[in-house]
C-alpha cells in the first residue's frame, strides 16, 4: 500500500524543514562524494561556503518548496575544483559537520545540484534554483 498525503499535509511537513534550519542557515559545497549521512563529518574539499537569507525558503505549496532570496557567495578553494555534494547547516556560526540537516550530490551537469563548470578560488558562486518535493509514495 502506497501513502498518500492531502496537499497541505505535505505543504506543512515541507514548511517544517525551514522552521526546523532556522532563519540563519549556511549552505556548502565540497569536491567528492558525500558523506553516508548528515550526522557523519564533512568530506572533500570545501569549495565554497556563504549564509543563506533569514527567509531561505519560500512557501511550500502543491507539495513543492522553492529557494526565496539570493544564495551566492565567494569560493574560498579549489583550483577549477569539481562540486561532488552540498550541505545545509543550521546555523551561519557553526560549519563543522555537527549541525548538518539536509546534502545531496552534486556534479556539472548532474546530480541533485546541477553545476555549469568547475569552482575556482575567487569565483563568485550562485545557486540559481533549489526544489524540495514531497511526494506521495
Amino acid at each position: 500500500m502506497a501513502l498518500q498525503f492531502k496537499s497541505q499535509c505535505r505543504d506543512a511537513r515541507l514548511d517544517a524543514i525551514e522552521t526546523y534550519g532556522s532563519t540563519s542557515c549556511s549552505f556548502s559545497v565540497f569536491t567528492g562524494a558525500q558523506p553516508s549521512d548528515v550526522l557523519q563529518a564533512n568530506s572533500g574539499t570545501l569549495l565554497v561556503t556563504f549564509n543563506l537569507p533569514t527567509d531561505w525558503m519560500a512557501g511550500a505549496s502543491g507539495g513543492s518548496k522553492a529557494k526565496a532570496g539570493t544564495w551566492s557567495g565567494t569560493a574560498s578553494g579549489g583550483a577549477g575544483a569539481t562540486p561532488g555534494h552540498f550541505r545545509i547547516y543550521n546555523s551561519q556560526a557553526t560549519k563543522d559537520g555537527t549541525t548538518c540537516f539536509i546534502q545531496a550530490d552534486a556534479a556539472i551537469g548532474s546530480g541533485s545540484m546541477n553545476f555549469d563548470g568547475t569552482i575556482t578560488s575567487g569565483q563568485t558562486v550562485t545557486i540559481n534554483s533549489f526544489t524540495l518535493t514531497d511526494g506521495n509514495a
